[in-house]
Parts: structure tokens; C-alpha cells; sequence
């Protein structure tokens, strides 16, 4: 049984979807981030690095990075068709991992959704912030013109698509203008089982929220 160490709203949401994908058994456990439970001494026991994503895999071995645990999935459920087979098409698709998650997400939109972390006067915040929010836009363009009128990032359904996901979600979140195509690719994300299966625990509990 796998184990996933999730927290709602964050881009485990990705690795979540990925798990309902290739049908996985699985239980989780939440990292309320905003609680500090990735700081807290038994998670950095699992996890030296305090964040989420990551997947306690059979053998008690722990993976972390979104990257390295959607490749990890693909790999372990071939089955389910989330990578091409040939050497070039599973390089595209760390590609679009790699730029999703690396760029996109950590040179975007960590200063659009957290400015604080880097500086404590308002008006720096704000600066952090609108250079976040360019990021975002330069790679939202970049992605749609990967996608250009394909279905998805690879021409098929892939891990990579994942990390598109969460994205796109955030971009919704943040007032951001998806360019149709990325639009349209969302509404395909969300039409699949794997969403409608992870959706209850995509958002952060009430209960959590409160805290």
C-alpha cells in the first residue's frame, strides 16, 4: 500500500490526480502547510525537505519531488499509459515536467502566492509579486504554444499533464487569462474520472482552513 503525503491546494494535487489515474491503492495523510505540519519533527523524519509532495512506496522507501514521483508512477503502472515508450518521448515529457514545476511554478508562482517569504515591506512584496505574475504569464504562453491544438502536452494523456493541471488551477485561482487552448485543455483535465475521484480532496477542509 502506498502512502501519499498531501496537502490540499498545493501541487500535490497533481501527484493525487496522478495516483486516481493509474489506480493506485493508496491512503493519505495531510500536510497542512499553512499549520506548519511540514516542519513538524515526524514529517522531516519522512521528508528532510519539508514539502509536498511525497510517496511512501512499498520497501518503506520515501520519494519526494513532483518530478521524480510522477516518473516513479509511470513507470510502476505502465499499464495506464503515462509516459510514450520511446527514449525521446519520455525525455518531452520530463521536459514539460521540468518546466512546469521548476519554472512556472517555482519561478512564478511562489512570488505571486507567497511575496512574504522573500521580503518583509509591503511595497518589495509588490514588486516580488507583479515579477511573479510575468513569470506566469511568459510561461502560460510558452506551454500553449507547446500545446498548440493538441489534446494534451504530448499528444495523449502523460504524468506531464498533471503538473498542467495544477497549474492552470492556480492560474484560475489568481486571476490569470488562460489562453483558450489551455483553457479547453483544463475543462478536458477535469472531465476525467481521475478528477472527479480526486476532487474531494483537491481544496483545503473547512476544518483546516479555520485552523
Amino acid at each position: 500500500m502506498l502512502t501519499f503525503f498531501h496537502s490540499p491546494g498545493s501541487c500535490s494535487n497533481g501527484i493525487l490526480y496522478l495516483l486516481h489515474e493509474v489506480g493506485a491503492k493508496f491512503h493519505y495523510t495531510i500536510v497542512d502547510l499553512r499549520r506548519g505540519d511540514q516542519r513538524q519533527e515526524s514529517y522531516l523524519a519522512l521528508n528532510p525537505k519539508g514539502k509536498v509532495p511525497a510517496l511512501r512506496i512499498p520497501g518503506g522507501a520515501v520519494l519526494t519531488e513532483f518530478q521524480a514521483i510522477a516518473t516513479w508512477l509511470a513507470d510502476a503502472y505502465p499499464k495506464a499509459g503515462l509516459q510514450p515508450s520511446d527514449p525521446l518521448g519520455k525525455a518531452r515529457m520530463i521536459e514539460a515536467l521540468d518546466f512546469i514545476v521548476g519554472s512556472v511554478h517555482m519561478r512564478g508562482f511562489t512570488f505571486v502566492k507567497m511575496p512574504g517569504k522573500f521580503h518583509a515591506d509591503p511595497e518589495a512584496q509588490a514588486a516580488i509579486k507583479a515579477h511573479g505574475r510575468a513569470e506566469v504569464d511568459n510561461g502560460l504562453s510558452l506551454l500553449s504554444k507547446y500545446l498548440g491544438e493538441k489534446d494534451y502536452l504530448l499528444g495523449h494523456f502523460s504524468a506531464a499533464d498533471a503538473g498542467l493541471l495544477y497549474i492552470l488551477i492556480w492560474a484560475e485561482e489568481e486571476g490569470f487569462a488562460l489562453p483558450p487552448n489551455l483553457a479547453a485543455c483544463l475543462t478536458r483535465l477535469r472531465a476525467r474520472p481521475a478528477f472527479t475521484a480526486a476532487k474531494p480532496s483537491l481544496h483545503r477542509p473547512s476544518a483546516l482552513s479555520a485552523q
